[in-house]
C-alpha cells in the first residue's frame, strides 16, 4: 500500500477515534449523573450533566449506524392493518433497489420510483416521503450501500457508474414507472432518461419529478457552488479524501468520509444545530425530552451518515459543478455523448423550494429547458414559497402542498405516449399552480 493510502488510514481511523471518544465521554458523564448518591444533593449541575451525556452519547453513536426504515402498518379500508415489508428487488454492489410492499394489499396502479441521494446520508433519509407516498403508490427506492463496506475487489464506482444503475432500475421496473429524483440524483436521473429515450424508447418512465436537484449549479450560486468553484480538484482530493481504515470491509478503499461530510453540513448551519442541541439538552434536564421527541427523531437520522467512494464524489463535483456537462448538454458515459433532446415521450416536472440553500432556485428547473424533445404541455414547474431545501421533500411545504402537486402530475400524464403503445391516447400534463406560503417547520431550512 502507498504511503499515501496509509496515512489516509491514519486520518480515516483518527476521525473514527475522535468519534468514539465523545461517544464514550457522554456515556461517561450519563453514567456519573445518573449515580444514586447524586441525588441526595440538590444541585442542577448534576442533571445538568446527566443531560449532556445522554445528548452527546446518543448523537456520536448515531453517526455510525444505519438507520432501521421502521414503517409502521398501513390502516386499510377493510379496518386491518397492512404489515409493510422491505424487500430487495434487485441487488448490487453499491446500491439496491428495494420494493415496499403491502401485505394483502393489491398493487397500485401508480408505480413510483424514489431515487434517494448518495450525499452522505443513508435512503432512510427519506422515511417521511416514503410514509406520505406509500397509501397511494406502489413504492420503489434506492437504498445506496455505504462505501467503507464494500471491498476494493468490487472495483469503482463513479457518476457514470451511477447512471448506469439507475438505467437498469427504470427498465426493470418497465415502462409504467414514474421516476421522483430528490437533490443529487436530479440530474442523473435526467440523464438515465435520456438513454432510455435513445437505446430502450419502451422502458422510458411515464413521468419524471426532479425536486431540488443541481442541473445547472451555475443558475443561482449557494456555498456549495461557491466552494466548487474556489477550490482546485487536487486541492479537494488532498483535503476530502481518505482510505477506510482496517477496521470497515472495504479496508483500503478511497472514499469521501460521512463524518466529514457531516461536518460540512453542521458547519453551514452551525447556529441552528447549536441552539437545537442545547434546548435538548435542558429539556433531557427538565425531563420533558422523550425517545421518540422532534429533536430525537430528526437527528437520529440526520447524523447517521455514509461514506462515498472517492470517484463518486469527485467526479460529482467535477462534471457536474466545474464542468457543467449536463448543464451544457455534454455528459458521456462510456465515452458516449448523451443527448438530453432525445427525451420526447416523458412528462417533465421540476420542485424548488424558494429558500433552498443547498439547491437554489434556478438550478433544478433548468432541466425543462434541456429538455427540447418534450411538449411545452408536458413540462411542469413549481416553486414552493417558505420552503427550505429539506422541506420541499420531507417538511411540511411538501406533506401539504408539493406532495399532492406531484401525484395530480404522475395521474394526468397516466396513459402511455402514441409512440410507445400507439392504441393509447396521448394525455398532455396540465401546470400545477403555485401554492400559498406556508409556515416553514424547523427541519424545513436544514441543511442536507
Amino acid at each position: 500500500m502507498s504511503v499515501k493510502g496509509l496515512r489516509g488510514i491514519v486520518s480515516y481511523d483518527a476521525m473514527e477515534t475522535i468519534r468514539n471518544t465523545n461517544e464514550w465521554m457522554g456515556a461517561t458523564a450519563r453514567a456519573i449523573g445518573a449515580y444514586p448518591a447524586f441525588a441526595l444533593v440538590p444541585h442542577p449541575a448534576f442533571r445538568m450533566l446527566g443531560a449532556w451525556g445522554r445528548v452527546t452519547e446518543r448523537s456520536f453513536a448515531r453517526m455510525v449506524i444505519k438507520p432501521d426504515w421502521e414503517i409502521p402498518p398501513i390502516a386499510g379500508e377493510d379496518g386491518q392493518d397492512h404489515v409493510v415489508y422491505v424487500e430487495p428487488v434487485l441487488r448490487r454492489a453499491f446500491g439496491d433497489l428495494i420494493h415496499f410492499r403491502v401485505a394483502r394489499r393489491d398493487p397500485l396502479p401508480r408505480k413510483v420510483l424514489l431515487v434517494a441521494p448518495m450525499s452522505g446520508h443513508y435512503a432512510t433519509l427519506m422515511r417521511s416521503t416514503v410514509l406520505s407516498l406509500l397509501n397511494d403508490c406502489e413504492l420503489y427506492v434506492t437504498d445506496w450501500h455505504n462505501a467503507r463496506d464494500i471491498p476494493v475487489s468490487e472495483g469503482k464506482f463513479d457518476v457514470e457508474d451511477y447512471t448506469r444503475y439507475l438505467v437498469d432500475f427504470i427498465s426493470h421496473l418497465g415502462p409504467d414507472v414514474n421516476v421522483i429524483a430528490v437533490c443529487q440524483p436530479a440530474p442523473l436521473a435526467l440523464v438515465a432518461t435520456a438513454i432510455l429515450a435513445e437505446e430502450e424508447p419502451a422502458a422510458q418512465p411515464r413521468t419524471l419529478t426532479l425536486i431540488g436537484g443541481p442541473v445547472d449549479p451555475d443558475a443561482a450560486a449557494t456555498e456549495v457552488t461557491d466552494f466548487g468553484n474556489r477550490i482546485t480538484m487536487g486541492e479537494l482530493e488532498h483535503l476530502a479524501i481518505q482510505s477506510v481504515g482496517f477496521k470497515y470491509r472495504g479496508a483500503g478503499r478511497m472514499v469521501y468520509p460521512g463524518l466529514a461530510q457531516l461536518s460540512s453540513f453542521i458547519t453551514m448551519n452551525m447556529q441552528t444545530h447549536t441552539r437545537a442541541f442545547i434546548e435538548q439538552i435542558y429539556a433531557e434536564a427538565r425531563g420533558t425530552a422523550s425517545e421518540g421527541d422532534k429533536h430525537n427523531k430528526f437527528y437520529d437520522e440526520y447524523l447517521a451518515v455514509m461514506d462515498m467512494t472517492a470517484e463518486f464524489y469527485l467526479s460529482t463535483v467535477e462534471r457536474i459543478f466545474k464542468n457543467l456537462e449536463i448543464a451544457q448538454n455534454r455528459f458521456t458515459v462510456d465515452g458516449r455523448p448523451v443527448d438530453i433532446g432525445k427525451i420526447t415521450d416523458v412528462a417533465v416536472m421540476t420542485v424548488e423550494g424558494a429558500n433552498d440553500d443547498i439547491s437554489a432556485p434556478g438550478q433544478c428547473v433548468a432541466a425543462l429547458d434541456l429538455c427540447t424533445g418534450v411538449p411545452n404541455a408536458r413540462k411542469v414547474q413549481h416553486l414552493e414559497p417558505g420552503a427550505g431545501h429539506y422541506g420541499i421533500f420531507a417538511g411540511k411545504s411538501w406533506r401539504l402542498n408539493i406532495r399532492p402537486l406531484v401525484l395530480d402530475f404522475i395521474d394526468e400524464n397516466a396513459a402511455l405516449p402514441d409512440s410507445v403503445k400507439p392504441r393509447r391516447k396521448r394525455r398532455a400534463g396540465g401546470a400545477a399552480a403555485d401554492c400559498g406560503v406556508n409556515d416553514p417547520v424547523h427541519s424545513d431550512n436544514v441543511a442536507v
